[in-house]
């Protein structure tokens, strides 16, 4: 396992930039020296700007200006469309393609000052089809998808901050593996506004960062609102339920472990954990999520398809379009009503408990880069459209990082993270 040197997070580049300690083209040079560094092995981004980057900075030293992200450099996962800049989807249909427009998440992100790096690798159409980007702990083992570049961007210290999608484990599972923090917002919470769509239902924007404070300045740029100070230290201890899954036969070593050392931290902490178990019909959920996004997938790319659909990997167009054209309209429908009935009932499990403990993926990354891995951990909250996040820090048994993930009340994302202060701070005490 590689150690890598820390990129400040992005309040310390914020306040340093404030102090006049640095400037903002400073923190650009930064990030592209450590690039330089990384790429070659890594491979974390399908296209880089640095000499818009580079005007950008310039442009903020002149102007002044105390945008929240002031002079931070960010990566986008290259579904999300960026102006002037190419956005590929890692697909050949699209080589070339330069949008004219910012996506939204693009848009309100240059507003509060930060600068368009570049974009990160994602799978093709941020399904499961890999591009070439690896491990920056291990180069021969998977980052994980379809987030892939924004995971190991983050994890190799290119930037700090980053951003991917979920639709089913894309953001989550990539943190885990990667070790960084990873978040996925309630659906809905953060616009999708030109990211490229697989399934409205439940594609999802998610933020890679070095911190949880960091991502809550993130999360409150793109949700145009006020960020809530974590302060871990002056909050209640929280009331954990620990949930296995129906799944947890398929977890490999660590993962298991990690949960339980998290818990224990937790508890000696002084939080109540208890273990906890949902109907037997959330263990269809991911099936749910498989035929959902199929079916949306399948329509989403209904141009492409139709047109370039030779130009198709062979891993998307027999899988999950193939998937799609065969679902029935009936069975789409069916797994729709379940995934709205474990909503309801998921909100209600808030009342007895303040935050979900449960695996952020099976373990430790898999070795080979043909593959992403296994969101069988993930799915679920994604058709609950909750909100969820990855707590690095435990280490599996041949050394790469392992991720827990905490599971939120729907539409309550900050409390999540708030939450996920408070459990992060009692795992490190007992380290």
């Amino acid at each position: 396992m590689i150690t890598e040197t820390p990129m400040p997070t992005a309040t310390a580049i914020l306040d340093a930039i404030g102090r006049k300690q640095m400037s903002a083209l400073d923190v650009v040079e930064a990030c592209l020296e450590r690039i330089a560094a990384r790429e070659p092995t890594v491979q974390a981004f399908a296209l880089l700007d640095p000499e818009r980057a580079r005007d950008a900075a310039r442009r903020l030293e002149t102007a002044g200006g105390t945008g929240p992200l002031h002079g931070v450099p960010l990566g986008f996962k290259d579904i999300i469309a960026t102006a002037g800049l190419g956005t590929e989807y890692n697909s050949a249909i699209y080589r070339g393609h330069v949008p004219g427009q910012d996506a939204s998440v693009v848009a309100l992100s240059r507003m509060a000052g930060g600068i368009v790096l570049g974009k990160t690798v994602t799978c093709e159409f941020a399904n499961r089809a890999p591009g070439p980007t690896t491990n920056p702990h291990d180069q021969a083992r998977t980052p994980g998808g379809s987030s892939s570049g924004s995971a190991a961007a983050m994890a190799a210290g290119m930037v700090p901050l980053a951003l991917g999608t979920q639709t089913s484990g894309s953001v989550i599972r990539p943190a885990s593996f990667c070790g960084v923090h990873g978040f996925k917002g309630s659906w809905g919470e953060i616009s999708y506004a030109g990211t490229k769509l697989t399934s409205g239902t439940l594609d999802t924007i998610g933020i890679y960062a070095r911190c949880l404070d960091d991502i809550e300045l993130y999360r409150a740029v793109l949700t145009d609102t006020r960020p809530v100070k974590l302060q871990p230290g002056l909050q209640p201890a929280p009331r954990i339920a620990v949930w296995l899954s129906p799944f947890a036969h398929l977890a490999g070593p660590g993962c298991i472990e990690a949960v339980e050392a998290m818990a224990a931290s937790a508890d000696r902490a002084g939080a109540s954990v208890r273990k906890m178990e949902l109907p037997p019909r959330f263990g269809q959920l991911n099936d749910a999520v498989r035929w959902i996004s199929a079916y949306e997938g399948a329509r989403s790319l209904a141009w492409e398809k139709s047109f370039h659909r030779d130009r198709i990997s062979p891993d998307l167009r027999l899988g999950r379009i193939a998937d799609g054209e065969a679902c029935s309209p009936e069975q789409y429908r069916a797994f729709c009503r379940l995934a709205e009935r474990c909503r309801i009932e998921f909100d209600a499990v808030f009342e007895e408990y303040d935050v979900l403990l449960t695996p952020a993926s099976p373990g430790e990354a898999p070795l080979g880069l043909t593959h992403t891995g296994s969101a069988v951990f993930n799915g679920t909250f994604t058709a609950l459209h909750a909100p969820c996040v990855s707590l690095p820090g435990y280490v599996g048994p041949t050394g790469m990082p392992i991720g827990v993930q905490l599971v939120g009340r729907r539409g309550e994302d900050a409390r999540l993270l708030t939450l996920a202060a408070w459990l992060e701070a009692a795992f490190l005490k007992t380290r």
